[in-house]
């Protein structure tokens, strides 16, 4: 039996074979087309491997912020019975996360695959009957394998900045059912090499308030630096890394933010923690 030819090894025979024939025909274009395409996923690392790797990456995150509880460090002021009631919800979180995350690797695979084939198409076809002399293989061959070389990288960042989003939805749940009333935003942009957004940079230590909450209905507060829905969340951009700290007490927001209902407010509860 014939040992089976290495991704690169395909490509590099198409590329031969089209230097030398040029599109002389649509056959020989899909022939290599085909077997681009099987070696191509033959070449890949499991994808069931990869969403294992994934998988694991979120349990990990979900024990260490839920189960050990250091996500109440994004969350001063709510206690541990609050999280313990939020959980289910939480928990609810990975499965859908686990899912979605596991469908993101499926669809970036198989776009890598088609940008190869579209790149190999895209040059074959413009060969001439008969070949040519001038083509650099090197740099053909170089150009095709492009996407596929660059996967396993996507994959890992792709395994980063899912860990990075789910970790901002578990804290958007728990300030929801805790009765978050303003969050703090933190930005990054003081991290080696990370490649910040300017206007996160710019929001950074800002308190937006959160629309609806108990505060805001109630009229003790105002918007503050805008309201959390007027802008992008942290994470929801890809590989930000930004997150909120999360406010749930009147007397822990910018005295800026209260209003005169929410200073007479202020005043009246510590005047009856005084009484006690």
């Amino acid at each position: 039996m014939p040992k089976k030819l290495t991704f690169f090894q395909v490509v590099t025979a198409a590329v031969n074979d089209i230097a030398k024939h040029g599109f002389d025909n649509v056959a020989r274009v899909r022939k290599w087309v085909e077997a681009i395409r099987q070696a191509a996923t033959a070449e890949m690392v499991n994808s069931a491997t990869v969403q294992a790797k994934l998988g694991g990456f979120l349990r990990g995150a979900y024990n260490r912020l839920i189960n050990r509880g250091l996500i109440l460090k994004q969350h001063p002021g709510m206690n541990k019975f609050t999280l313990a009631q939020v959980k289910p919800s939480l928990r609810a979180e990975l499965d859908k996360r686990i899912l979605a995350s596991a469908n993101l690797i499926k669809l970036n695979r198989e776009k890598a695959i088609e940008d190869t084939l579209r790149r190999f198409e895209g040059w074959s076809t413009s060969i001439p009957k008969g070949g040519s002399k001038v083509v650099d293989k090197n740099d053909e061959k170089a150009n095709v394998v492009k996407s596929l070389k660059q996967l396993p990288f996507v994959e890992r960042r792709v395994i980063i900045d899912q860990g990075h989003k789910f970790t901002a939805s578990l804290n958007q749940i728990l300030a929801e059912d805790g009765g978050a009333i303003a969050a703090r935003w933190v930005s990054n942009w003081r991290q080696r090499n990370y490649n910040y957004r300017e206007d996160h940079k710019e929001r950074d230590a800002k308190v937006y308030a959160i629309r609806d909450s108990w505060a805001h209905k109630a009229g003790y507060i105002n918007k503050g630096a805008g309201y959390t829905d007027e802008i992008t969340q942290p994470a929801e951009e890809p590989f930000c890394r930004c997150f909120y700290e999360y406010i749930y007490h009147l007397e822990d927001l910018p005295p800026a933010m209260l209003t005169q209902k929410g200073r007479e407010a202020e005043d009246q509860a510590n005047a009856m923690m005084q009484q006690q």
